[in-house]
């Protein structure tokens, strides 16, 4: 293992390669804040947010220039708002998301997460009252994001769950019409969703985790590339056995970066430390790119024939790394490829290169699943539920976690550009093939059941 003078050596050699820890992420249990009272419940989450939190971005800043290494988000994750205030309304429960904006606007953090329902077996009245008020949430606040699981390999897919979100993800793009339907921007349905995210905007604490926990996110997409090209100019007769050694190695170093990093804020705020989640996160900044990484292989772009194999091969190889370098991995760990997130992806989206099919194909093997995939306003609630149903099988059957953060861009089509700004970035907007064909089949509701691979005791 590296000592903790050997992981400052290696910030030194990578200091010029985008390495950063991309998120420090306070989770922060929210159930001992319960009570029927509306006022007192807000009050009880402002407070206990405030003071568990209040110290959190001063601390990332002195624990950065301690190291040299900047982290980039600081944040905080709450356990699923659907729980917590299971006793309110919809439109209480938008005056709850205001508490948790104005809370996160007053300590400084960019995101607050875990607005969200976890619905894969059912929907209490509470889950529906949170969801039924997602739209005016997220569209009336700046900071909040929200995730809502429907689906997981031991309880199957719960249909009528997709045909909501469909409904609630069309109804969030049009508040936010003049703004390219940003609110979906801050909105994740799932399958399989862990616990400890540190990533918006899944991030949510978990009914199994600590009263308050520091989970980090690491990154280092640029760190892979350049990692992997200086290997190829000095020996270009590599294989891809040996190329995928060299990443596992250069994971293990920027994983060692964050789990110190993590431990340094934990102990500084007096928190425990939880997991560093692996996760190779882009940005819409040249040199940190996952989509470079594809070239770095040999691939003229991410989305030509062979780049399912090569993010098999990416993904297996970070785990390894990460697994090695730290006994506390977690959250979602891998590649993420989020379009507007990364300019090289976003570049191939407008050159066709990437269609939804073929990033359908890639969240097979990739950490998340349909991420920041901008479509045309029109496509209908109905089939946004039919992708979602898709994206949702492909993690139940494979026992992954996967994703969709879908953005129906009102009023644009095909080919128009979407505009989200800071790390959310712009994204084509992806031709949908068949807008339609599905109703039918969404409408039958009901859950898919569980495959038989959850017969696992």
């Amino acid at each position: 293992m590296l000592t903790e003078r050997e992981v400052i050596s290696t910030f030194e050699m990578l200091r010029n390669e985008h390495l950063d820890v991309r998120t420090i992420t306070l989770g922060i249990s929210l159930f001992d804040c319960a009570s029927h009272d509306l006022e007192r419940f807000k009050g009880n989450i402002h407070d206990k947010i405030s003071r568990l939190a209040g110290n959190l971005v001063g601390t990332c800043d002195e624990v950065a220039v301690k190291y040299g290494i900047p982290i980039v988000n600081k944040r905080v994750a709450v356990s699923p708002m659907a729980v917590a205030a299971c006793p309110f309304s919809a439109p209480q429960m938008v005056e709850i998301a205001g508490v948790l904006d104005r809370v996160a606007r007053e300590i400084g953090i960019d995101f607050i997460g875990g607005f969200g329902a976890l619905v894969e077996k059912g929907m209490t009245t509470g889950d529906r009252a949170l969801i039924e008020a997602i739209p005016q949430a997220l569209a009336s606040t700046e900071r909040v994001c929200s995730s809502v699981n429907v689906a997981s390999t031991l309880a199957g897919i719960n249909m009528d769950a997709v045909v909501l979100m469909g409904r609630i993800i069309k109804a969030a793009a049009e508040m936010t019409r003049s703004a390219d339907g940003i609110a979906c921007a801050k909105l994740c349905v799932f399958a399989n969703i862990p616990q400890d995210v540190p990533f918006m905007a899944g991030a949510y604490l978990g009914v199994g985790e600590p009263d308050a926990v520091i989970n980090v996110g690491v990154s280092g997409p640029g760190v892979v590339r350049k990692a992997i090209d200086r290997a190829r100019e000095g020996n270009p007769r590599l294989d891809l056995g040996q190329l995928s050694e060299i990443i596992k190695r250069t994971s293990f170093k920027v994983t060692r970066v964050g789990e110190i990093i993590g431990r340094q804020v934990a102990g500084r705020l007096g928190v425990t430390f939880g997991v560093v989640d692996l996760s190779l996160a882009p940005t819409p900044n040249v040199g940190d790119s996952v989509g470079e990484i594809f070239q770095s292989l040999g691939l003229k772009s991410i989305g030509v024939p062979g780049s399912t194999a090569v993010l098999a091969m990416l993904n297996d190889a970070v785990k390894k790394g990460g697994a090695f370098a730290s006994s506390y991995v977690g959250g979602l760990s891998g590649a993420f490829i989020p379009v507007s997130e990364d300019l090289n992806i976003a570049e191939a989206a407008r050159k066709g290169l990437l269609s939804l099919e073929k990033l359908e194909a890639l969240t097979s093997v990739c950490s998340v699943g349909l991420d920041m995939v901008a479509l045309p306003g029109d496509v209908s609630a109905e089939t946004l539920a039919a992708i979602i149903a898709d994206e949702m099988a492909i993690g139940v059957i494979n026992r992954k976690t996967t994703a969709a953060r879908l953005i129906p861009v009102p009023g644009k089509k095909a080919g128009e550009k979407a505009f989200f700004g800071g790390l959310l970035g712009e994204a084509t907007i992806i031709e949908v093939a068949v807008n339609g064909g599905s109703e039918d089949f969404i409408g039958l509701g009901g859950r898919i059941p569980a495959p038989i691979q959850s017969l696992v005791n």
